[in-house]
């Protein structure tokens, strides 16, 4: 008996010495530094961290400079703390062609105005007018038993689909009222192409898309188009302003307003167009080798710390772009130095304060994601340390740095059971757990940032980001707040360090998420998708084939 006392007295004093760093490390937490990192990442010198760019290099070894000074493992190329990308960019030149035809007339479409391409380079060429499909959403699903490509062939052909998804209110078809990984780009753009697709027109679908006109998409594509050396394709891949592509249905059997029909209606179809499409491109092309930052803090358990934790920002942004009275340089510091600098904090507190964890976590700083969540697409295709075995991820994109808050946003949470860890990490810091406004729903927050990319590879995965409700204004002064930053600063050169930036609301945000990260490294459970949701199939899968 005294024997089984002695160690439960052993078991609770380490416990008790654990809480204890815990919530000394915590303590810890600085405005001082988040400021620090925040000034420096967006600071002019590193000319806004474009991906490829000499002041993306620059901020990586910046940021490597850090995790060598916190004493993380360094588990990239060579033992070094880069996670090197070979990347391949495009920059689309004057006398570029795109053509429409029907019948007899022909219709010269201007870049920018008319269309923007998603993806393309050198051998993206199509002299000869070549036919078009309308391929309703193009989406094949047979989980939901679901074929737009049912009654037509776009083999050899120009696939054009609309935006969004069948309308739903079943959680268990199309993820019901939310968007499901079909009504991506990307997606309807893969199966076009496994379709024997030549390529892919995307028509925005105002319904679902509504947030934004087509001078805001227009505004936020880049003047170089940047892939993953290995995903360059001759396949065209393009988006028309939904003005111009009514001129695609002419002659059709249904007009682009009959098309809006049929989704409002839940009766989607397929039919051939009149219309055929030509493409002459004028590129300037290069590659290149861009860099994730990677590091670890290793677990303490013996079985556990072969797991992970992996904590994401990414550091890149839009570099120097067009001027916008008098600025070039999109310094980005909301979108994302501010972020990169909690994740900078969060690394030092857990590396150098004694904070033991069961399960190991990796610190990823990410590159390219304005182009397409390149970087943690990357790592996801180039794992340093196998899917099978990261058990959650943790995306920080963005910071509070508006005012004190009383409530957090978990997006994605309600997915798998971390949304549990949310809600005991929201108790212990005295806030309360809300929801995205209903203004804000159409921004499909979930595949916007790099939790996506973890997501799709089978991994639960949340992003944190403060409510509304703010200690100093009203819910509605919070919303507005917000609708100015995302309207007049958000990718622009006012996104810069003259806001005015509360780097206390930081701490508070960065204490959540230490918090929250500090229970999951800690569970004996792993996080798991619940059941119906569609990323819980790749998780079957990477688990079973130990990838």
């Amino acid at each position: 008996m005294a024997k089984v006392l002695l160690i439960m007295l052993i078991i609770l004093s380490s416990s008790a010495r654990a809480e204890e760093a815990y919530l000394n490390a915590m303590g810890t937490i600085s405005p001082d530094y988040l400021k620090k990192h925040t000034e420096i990442l967006a600071d002019d010198i590193f000319q806004g961290r474009g991906t490829g760019t000499m002041g993306g290099e620059l901020a990586s070894k910046y940021l490597a400079l850090e995790y060598n000074k916190y004493g993380l493992t360094a588990i990239g190329t060579n033992d070094s703390y880069y996670q090197f990308i070979p990347m391949h960019a495009s920059k689309m030149l004057p006398g570029s062609e795109l053509k429409i035809y029907i019948n007899d007339t022909v219709y010269n479409l201007d870049h920018g105005k008319d269309y923007e391409l998603f993806k393309y380079g050198e051998q993206t060429y199509y002299p000869n007018p070549t036919e078009m499909v309308f391929s309703g959403y193009g989406i094949v699903a047979p989980e939901y038993d679901y074929n737009d490509y049912q009654k037509i062939d776009p083999e050899g052909k120009i696939a054009v689909f609309l935006g969004g998804e069948p309308i739903s209110d079943d959680e268990n078809f199309f993820a019901g009222t939310s968007r499901s990984v079909f009504s991506y780009p990307d997606s309807k753009q893969r199966i076009a192409l496994s379709r024997g697709a030549n390529g892919s027109v995307y028509i925005i679908n105002p319904e679902t898309e509504f947030l934004f006109s087509w001078d805001e998409i227009n505004r936020g594509n880049m003047e170089e188009n940047v892939q993953l050396a290995y995903s360059v394709s001759n396949n065209l891949s393009l988006m028309l302003n939904p003005e111009t592509a009514k001129k695609i249905f002419n002659g059709a059997k249904k007009s682009l307003d009959e098309v809006m029909n049929l989704h409002s209606s839940h009766a989607m179809e397929s039919f051939p167009l009149k219309a055929k499409l030509s493409f002459i491109g004028n590129f300037k092309e290069r590659d290149f080798i861009a860099r994730n930052v990677i590091g670890m803090h290793e677990g303490s358990d013996p079985e556990l710390k072969d797991s992970y934790v992996i904590i994401t920002a990414h550091y890149d942004h839009l570099g120097i772009g067009e001027p916008v009275r008098g600025d070039s340089v999109y310094n980005g510091v909301m979108d994302n130095a501010i972020g990169c600098a909690a994740l900078l904090e969060l690394a030092r507190v857990f590396s150098k304060c004694n904070v033991k964890t069961k399960r190991s976590i990796i610190f990823l700083l990410v590159t390219g994601e304005e182009h397409g969540l390149l970087g943690s697409t990357y790592y996801t295709d180039h794992p340093v340390r196998p899917l099978y075995k990261t058990i959650a991820n943790v995306n920080i994109d963005g910071i509070a740095a508006f005012d004190y808050f009383k409530s957090i946003i978990g997006i994605g949470a309600e997915l798998s059971t971390l949304e549990n860890t949310l809600y005991e990490t929201a108790r212990e810091n005295n806030v309360f757990v809300s929801q995205i406004p209903e203004a804000f729903q159409g921004s499909e927050a979930f595949s916007k940032s790099d939790q996506i990319a973890f997501a799709s590879a089978g991994i639960p995965a949340i992003m944190l980001y403060e409510g509304m409700e703010y200690d100093n204004m009203t819910l509605e002064e919070g919303i507005e707040m917000q609708i100015d930053y995302a309207t007049n600063r958000y990718h622009t050169p006012f996104d810069d360090l003259t806001q005015e930036i509360n780097y206390d609301a930081a701490k508070q945000n960065t204490q959540l998420l230490f918090t929250l990260i500090y229970k999951i490294a800690n569970s004996e459970v792993a996080p798991q998708w619940k059941d119906g949701v569609i990323y819980k199939n790749e998780r079957l899968r990477t688990q079973a084939e130990k990838r």
